[in-house]
């Protein structure tokens, strides 16, 4: 046992080095970026487009920024010194990043957009005091829970994810901003994960949300029930890969976003 201990040591040194030092894996294109606790730690590195580079693009994120907290971290600030005021924040994954680029008029008026791709809800109950509770919004529109079901970031019970989503809720409520759950789209298959067969999942983690919102006083929005064919997966022509929406498939999501927001402003049916 110790001389297998003593084995590992070294290669524990060399993927998490010292807080003060920076990263030094041999070959890793992200060389040079700062680990651990420090003053500056956003250095940002433009998603690749190809699927091998795309790889080591999120391997670099969740070792050396889980949260990807740097993501938005110079818009927040931005935000915070124009003094705008802002109504409803979106937090979310690549549904939430994609929506503003195929829904631009949605986020207006105060309604701003923080969704990241690929992100699961570990990762965004991590950054969620950044992007936020920071800009004081009146209401956040939480959508979370696609990528925890394909294992973007390893193995979670239903259990996990469900706290993830209520501890957001939690800290929403905390600080006086009003909460939005919304359901998970639909899907038969994830195309970057198919061994996965997520429709039971996703309607398990659906009926729970409805249940948590009633149970919470909070606005449910059911995108699901509008996007899904009757097995469960996206209805044809609305997603591009049968997850993401298509510029149609945001155009069914765009009046129930509204009516969420106007429910949730004008409270009713919110706390």
């Amino acid at each position: 046992m110790a001389r297998r201990l003593l084995w590992t040591l070294p290669l524990l040194a060399t993927l998490a080095p010292a807080a003060h030092a920076q990263t030094n894996v041999p070959g890793d294109p992200y060389a040079g970026d700062p680990v651990g606790i420090v003053a500056q730690p956003c250095r940002q590195h433009p998603r690749p487009t190809d699927g091998a580079g795309w790889q080591v693009w999120n391997l670099h994120m969740l070792t050396r920024d889980f949260s990807q907290s740097c993501r938005y971290a110079a818009d927040n600030k931005a935000l915070a010194a124009s003094r705008a005021p802002v109504r409803v924040v979106f937090m979310g994954d690549s549904i939430t990043d994609n929506w503003i680029h195929s829904d631009s008029a949605l986020f207006s008026g105060g309604v701003v957009d923080r969704g990241i791709s690929g992100q699961t809800t570990p990762q965004m109950l991590a950054r969620f005091r950044d992007d936020v509770i920071a800009l004081k919004p009146r209401a956040v529109h939480i959508m979370a829970g696609t990528n925890d079901v394909a294992g973007n970031t390893g193995a979670a019970t239903l259990e996990t994810v469900e706290g993830n989503i209520a501890s957001m809720a939690e800290l929403a409520r905390a600080h006086g901003i009003k909460v939005i759950l919304a359901s998970i789209p639909p899907a038969a298959a994830f195309p970057w994960s198919p061994s996965k067969h997520p429709v039971q999942q996703i309607a398990t983690l659906n009926a729970w949300l409805r249940a948590y919102a009633k149970a919470n006083g909070f606005v449910y929005v059911d995108y699901f029930a509008a996007l899904a064919a009757p097995n469960g997966a996206m209805k044809p022509g609305l997603a591009s890969d049968g997850v993401h929406p298509t510029p149609q498939g945001y155009a069914i999501m765009h009046p129930l976003a509204l009516a969420s927001i106007a429910t949730t402003l004008s409270n009713r049916g919110s706390k």
